[in-house]
Formats: structure tokens, C-alpha cells, sequence
């Protein structure tokens, strides 16, 4: 990892050693989760699905919408053809919070994605108390026993994992460890620059009985239907929505390159 990535996952943990055993913490996983929305059959639905991404900042874009409030915004989304959402939680970096997915979960009937850097089994019973119905689960920053580890938590708890892989490498550990969705991101986490062309390319080497989302770089019609004709079962898309003034309707322009 180089110095951007080694940054979040250090401030990461150091989060996470600050809320061991606090009195929010216990309250929070004392509580009961509400009932599962199937993100993976969402996803299994025919033709290219649409994960809409809900996010304030990111390390590479910087600011991308200061007055997002995010159930309305998730109402808009799953207006205008959203199969499922992506919620950005993490504080630091990208200025998300459990709140939001929250608050984007309740106004909506879509299953939804919890979107961190998530590093402890624990996180996959908060993940499911706060109203997630998948999670991220990054290979290059999980070694492979880890990797394991948060997949077979997930599961214990009716979470759906996305294993995200960058490269060849990453995506080797994402087959083995069996995920059910593995998302190809066309964003290298390292350098930040993107490269959807190489992304695509990978989708050949993921086995048949997987399910496949590609993520970063789809900005466009054009884009989308790149990602449909290589065989993706789902994309997400985020920072072209949240940069849009309409998001619902940016949304729906990406759809038509969706669609079969």
C-alpha cells in the first residue's frame, strides 16, 4: 500500500481502537437488526443493475455535494431506476457516517451497501445493526486469513460481501476466499487514476458462477453499456451522480446505456 491507502486504513484503526468497548458501541450491538433486503439477487437480476453511490467527498475528487441530504436523495434515486445503493460511511475521507445509510435505508425500499474500509469481524454485526444489507470487503488492504474471516462473518450474520479486487493479484484473493460478488474496480487505491479499459479486461478471469460489479470510471451512457457488453452483471456509479445537479435524471440517461 502506498501512502494514500496506508493513510485511511491507519486512521481506520486507530477508530477502531478508540470505540472498543465504549458504551455506544455495546448499546449499538445489544440492538436488533432490521429484516435483510437480498442485494445479491438484486444484482442477479437480468440486464446491467445500476448501484447508485451516495457520497459527500473523496480523496481524489474532493467535494462533490455539499447539501446532500441522503434519504431524499436515495428516494430520487430509486425513482429514476436504482437497483440498489452504496453508502459512503467512512468519516475522514470521504465525510460519510452510519447516519447516512440510515438515513438512505429508511427512505427507501432498496437493499443497500455499506461502503468503508471495514477490517474486523465485529464491523459485519455493526454493518447489519446499522441497516446494511452488504458490505465492502477490500482485498488489498485484508490479508488472506482476514479476508476469510470477514466473509464467513458476513455470512453468519445475512450480510451479502462484495470482495473488491484492483488488479490480477487482488482478484485471485477474492475467487479464492468464494465471494459471491466480486467488484472490479477500475480505481487503483495507490495511485488514484483510473483505468476502466483494464478493469473490464479482468472480468474474463472471474469464474461464471459469481457475480460481478464493476465500480469507478462508468461516467457515461457510453460507459455503461462498455460494462454491459463485457458481462457485468452491475455497476456502480457515484461521483457522476453526485456531481450532477439532477442526480435522478443523470441516472436515468446512464440507464439507457444499460439496457439491453
Amino acid at each position: 500500500m502506498r501512502d494514500l491507502l496506508r493513510s485511511i486504513v491507519a486512521e481506520k484503526r486507530a477508530a477502531l481502537a478508540r470505540r472498543h468497548g465504549s458504551r455506544e458501541l455495546r448499546a449499538l450491538l445489544d440492538g436488533a437488526p432490521p429484516a435483510p433486503r437480498d442485494f445479491r439477487a438484486t444484482l442477479a437480476a437480468p440486464g446491467l443493475s445500476i448501484v447508485a453511490e451516495i457520497k459527500r467527498r473523496s480523496p481524489s475528487a474532493g467535494p462533490l455535494r455539499a447539501d446532500l441530504d441522503p434519504g431524499p436523495l436515495a428516494r430520487a434515486l430509486e425513482a429514476a431506476g436504482a437497483a440498489a445503493l452504496s453508502v459512503l460511511t467512512e468519516p475522514v475521507w470521504f465525510g460519510g457516517s452510519p447516519a447516512d445509510l440510515g438515513a438512505a435505508r429508511a427512505a427507501t425500499r432498496l437493499p443497500v451497501l455499506r461502503k468503508d474500509f471495514l477490517l474486523e469481524p465485529s464491523e459485519m454485526r455493526e454493518s447489519r445493526l446499522l441497516g446494511a444489507d452488504a458490505v465492502l470487503l477490500i482485498a488489498r488492504i485484508l490479508g488472506p486469513s482476514q479476508l476469510d474471516e470477514l466473509v464467513a462473518a458476513a455470512t453468519a450474520v445475512a450480510l451479502a460481501c462484495v470482495v473488491e479486487a484492483h488488479d490480477e493479484r487482488d482478484l485471485v484473493r477474492a475467487i479464492d476466499c468464494r465471494a459471491p460478488v466480486i467488484g472490479i474496480n477500475g480505481r487503483d487505491l495507490d495511485t488514484l487514476r483510473v483505468d476502466l479499459d483494464g478493469a473490464l479486461s479482468l472480468r474474463a478471469r472471474v469464474p461464471h458462477d459469481r457475480l460481478t460489479l464493476a465500480e469507478s470510471g462508468v461516467r457515461t451512457r457510453a460507459d455503461a453499456r462498455a460494462v454491459a457488453a463485457r458481462g457485468f452483471d452491475a455497476v456502480l456509479v457515484g461521483e457522476a451522480l453526485m456531481r450532477a445537479a439532477d442526480p435522478g435524471a443523470a441516472l436515468r440517461e446512464l440507464a439507457g446505456g444499460a439496457a439491453p
